[in-house]
């Protein structure tokens, strides 16, 4: 026996029987309603988060929250984005801009998605959502719809695996930009958004 065989020969022998495979992960479920989960966990992570009837009231508490925050009464969103299609004339003074926001500007952003255990917002990069947009703004106002608060990343990623092909980018967002990375102090703004409000449409 040549020492290849000699050597093939000990591991044979000590080769681990392969043990049985764990059964598939099934995530706890959450406590309580998904929609109120997905508040508190985003007001934890210093997220402001409101509560609006429809779809129709975007455009007056977009205005709102930049009064609130002494900001510009502008808001920057891309020219194919479906946001374009809001009744903005409900909000006479505020300003939508085309171009590319920068850090002292706020944006606003249609959520497809959202989870409620970690109080995540969820994107799907697209033509009329690009990802740049997230890393953009000063201030990110984010519009997500109810009945899309899932409990469990799980169920995000399987309802936008069923809408077809996957994006690129699936961008993953809980509460603003941050970094620990210098003294371990936390800074807010350091990828992206320093400020991050979240309305929650119920209808």
């Amino acid at each position: 026996m040549s020492s290849r065989d000699e050597i093939l020969s000990a591991i044979r022998q000590r080769r681990v029987r392969n043990e049985k495979r764990p059964s598939p992960y099934r995530p706890a479920p959450i406590d309580g309603d998904p929609v109120e989960q997905f508040e508190k966990r985003a007001k934890s992570q210093a997220a402001e988060v409101r509560r609006i009837a429809s779809m129709d009231d975007v455009p007056a508490a977009v205005a709102d929250i930049l009064r609130s925050r002494n900001l510009q009464a502008i808001i920057h969103l891309p020219s194919t984005s479906p946001s374009d299609q809001l009744r903005w004339q409900t909000a006479p003074g505020l300003t939508q801009e085309s171009s590319p926001p920068g850090p002292d500007d706020a944006s606003l952003a249609l959520a497809p998605f959202a989870i409620a255990e970690t109080g995540t917002l969820a994107y799907a990069s697209a033509l009329d959502a690009p990802a740049s947009w997230h890393f953009r703004a000063g201030l990110e106002i984010a519009v997500i719809r109810a009945e899309s608060i899932l409990p469990h990343l799980e169920e995000v990623l399987s309802k936008v695996k069923a809408r077809g092909e996957f994006p690129r980018t699936l961008n993953l967002v809980t509460g603003p930009s941050r970094t620990g990375d210098i003294e371990q102090t936390l800074e807010l703004g350091a990828h992206g958004p320093k400020a991050l409000a979240i309305l929650i449409v119920e209808n």
